[in-house]
C-alpha cells in the first residue's frame, strides 16, 4: 500500500533543526547550508501543510501550536529512522560505544582519561558526543550518557558516579594580589568569573551564596563567560575567581595551577550520573566494559582526590 500523503521530505530535516534551535541561523550552521535555504525549506513545508509552523518576529522565531505538535512527530520519526539507520551501518558493530556528555565533563574529566581506556581496550571504538542542550535524556541517541543532575532522571537507569562540591578557585598569583579572599566578605572585593550556562541543574554564584547562607552579594567586577572550559582558563590566567566543580578541576588543584582561597564549599544534593535507557536484554560487551571502566575511574578519583580539595594555607 502506498504511503500517502507524505510531506516534502527534504524540508523535514531543516524544519526539525530550526524548531530544535528556534533559530534558522543555528539550523543552517548545523546542516552546513545557508539561512536562506532553511527558510525556503520551512516555507515550502508550510505551504504544503497549509498552516504556519513558526511565528516570525524581527529577531526571533517561535513555534505555533501546530508547529509544536508537528515538531514532536517529526523529531520522533527522524530519531527512529536515525537509530535504525545507525544499527544497519554500524561499521564496527559490537565494538563501538557512543557516550554523550556535557562539554565541561568531556573536556575536564572524560577526555583526559581516554588514553588509559584505549590502552586497555584497543579494540573498542569510543565515540564521544558533547551536548549541553539536553531536553529529554531518554531521547539521547547513545549507549551511555554522563551528566550532572540534581535528581535521577525519570525513565532512565541512573547510576550515581560521584557527588559534587562547588567552591571558589583562583590562580595563586590572583590570591597573592587579593589576600582578603581568605574570608567570605573578601569575595565582594574581587572579580567574579560568571558562567552563563544553559546546562540544567548547574549552580551559579547567586544560588551558591544563598545556599551557603551568605545572603545577596555583588562583586566589584565580573566577567561573563558562556563556557565552563573558558571560565576555568580565565581563572588559570589570573583574571578572577570562579566557582569550580571539584571533579572538573581536580587536576588543576593537584598541580597547584589553581588554589582554593578559602574554605567555603557547597556540597550539592545532586550527582554526576551514568545514564542508560532501560530495555530488554543486556548491553553489548563493549558497553559493559566501558561502563565498568567508568566506575573504576570514579573509585580511583575518590582516593586520588582526597588531598586536592583542601583550601590554600
Amino acid at each position: 500500500m502506498k504511503i500517502h500523503p507524505l510531506p516534502p521530505l527534504n524540508s523535514l530535516v531543516g524544519f526539525e533543526a530550526a524548531a530544535r534551535h528556534l533559530s534558522f541561523t543555528q539550523a543552517a550552521s548545523e546542516l552546513n547550508v545557508t539561512q536562506g535555504a532553511i527558510s525556503r525549506q520551512v516555507r515550502h513545508l508550510e505551504e504544503y501543510l497549509g498552516k504556519p509552523l513558526f511565528e516570525r518576529n524581527t529577531r526571533t522565531i517561535h513555534l505555533t501550536p501546530t508547529g509544536n505538535q508537528y515538531y514532536e512527530t517529526v523529531r520522533d520519526s527522524l530519531l527512529h529512522l536515525a537509530r535504525s539507520t545507525d544499527e544497519i551501518r554500524h561499521w564496527r558493530g559490537d565494538q563501538q560505544v557512543t557516550v554523550v556528555t556535557s562539554t565541561a565533563l568531556a573536556a575536564h574529566w572524560l577526555l583526559p582519561r581516554v588514553p588509559e581506556f584505549k590502552s586497555r581496550f584497543e579494540e573498542i571504538d569510543l565515540r564521544i558526543v558533547a551536548n549541553d542542550q539536553v531536553r529529554d535524556f531518554a531521547r539521547l541517541d547513545c549507549d551511555l550518557a554522563l551528566y550532572y543532575c540534581s535528581k535521577p532522571p525519570k525513565d532512565m537507569l541512573a547510576t550515581p558516579l560521584f557527588a559534587e562540591e562547588v567552591f571558589p578557585v583562583c590562580s595563586p598569583a590572583y590570591l597573592a594580589r587579593h589576600p582578603h579572599l581568605a574570608s567570605a566578605d573578601g569575595l565582594a572585593d574581587c572579580t567574579w568569573l560568571w558562567l552563563e550556562a544553559a546546562q540544567r541543574d548547574w549552580i551559579g554564584w547567586p544560588e551558591w551564596l544563598v545556599r551557603l547562607g551568605l545572603g545577596p552579594m555583588a562583586p566589584r567586577q565580573r566577567i561573563n563567560i558562556n563556557s565552563y572550559s573558558l571560565l576555568i582558563q580565565s581563572a588559570l590566567n589570573g583574571q578572577g575567581v570562579a566557582l569550580a566543580w571539584h571533579q572538573l578541576v581536580d587536576d588543576h588543584l593537584l598541580t597547584g595551577a589553581l588554589v582554593r582561597p578559602n574554605d567555603l564549599v557547597l556540597n550539592t544534593e545532586g550527582h554526576f550520573y551514568l545514564l542508560e535507557r532501560p530495555g530488554p536484554g543486556s548491553p553489548r560487551q563493549s558497553v559493559r566494559q566501558f561502563r565498568q571502566w567508568l566506575i573504576e575511574q570514579h573509585l580511583a578519583d575518590t582516593v586520588r582526590g582526597s588531598e586536592s580539595t583542601k583550601p590554600a594555607a
